[in-house]
This record gives C-alpha cells, structure tokens and sequence, in this order.
C-alpha cells in the first residue's frame, strides 16, 4: 500500500487550471480499484492519496502521469508501508508480511 503526497510547486491559479484532468486520472484510477482514497490537505498546499495494489515502480509511473505532475504543478512523495491492522472495510488490503 501507498501514501502518495502531493505538495504544490506553484501558484494555486496554475494547479486550478490543471484541476478538471486531474479529478479525471483520479477517477480513472479509482474505476480500476487502485485509489482508496483521496482529498486534499489542510492547509490546502497538496494532497493525499492512498493507492494499493501495484508495485513501487507501477506507482512511480503512475504518479508521473498525473495531470498535475505533468503541468508541473506538484511534487509527489511516496510513502510505502504494509498495513497490518485495518478497518473492516479495508480488510482485503491488510498483509502479513515477516520483519526484516
């Protein structure tokens, strides 16, 4: 599972402009049943996204053709971690995985 945080590299104006395509890649990815959630953060100078089921490259990927990144608007951090406990809804995501 994946914490993807964005944090805007430019004036709101530019991400504004860039927000219609960028709610559409969402979409998009959440049809797939990649994205869990998203929304953004307060203050609002980014956002998050938690994405699961794909490899750390695939994500890589996936967060490049963000309309936001593709505008240059955005940074992206990207924060893999196993989820050992979740809530019931996220059940399916939870993983056992052996320490390092």
């Amino acid at each position: 599972m994946f914490v993807l945080e964005l944090t805007y590299i430019a004036p709101l104006e530019r991400v504004e402009a860039a927000h219609a395509e960028h709610v559409a890649w969402l979409d998009a990815h959440y049809a797939s049943g990649l994205f869990l959630a998203s929304g953004r953060k307060v203050p609002r100078d980014g956002g998050v996204i938690l994405a699961a089921g794909v490899d750390r490259e695939k994500i890589e990927e996936i967060t490049r053709s963000d309309p936001f990144s593709v505008a240059g608007v955005c940074e992206y951090a990207i924060t893999e971690f196993v989820p050992t406990k979740t809530a019931p809804a996220l059940e399916t995501f939870r993983e056992e995985r052996p320490r390092p």
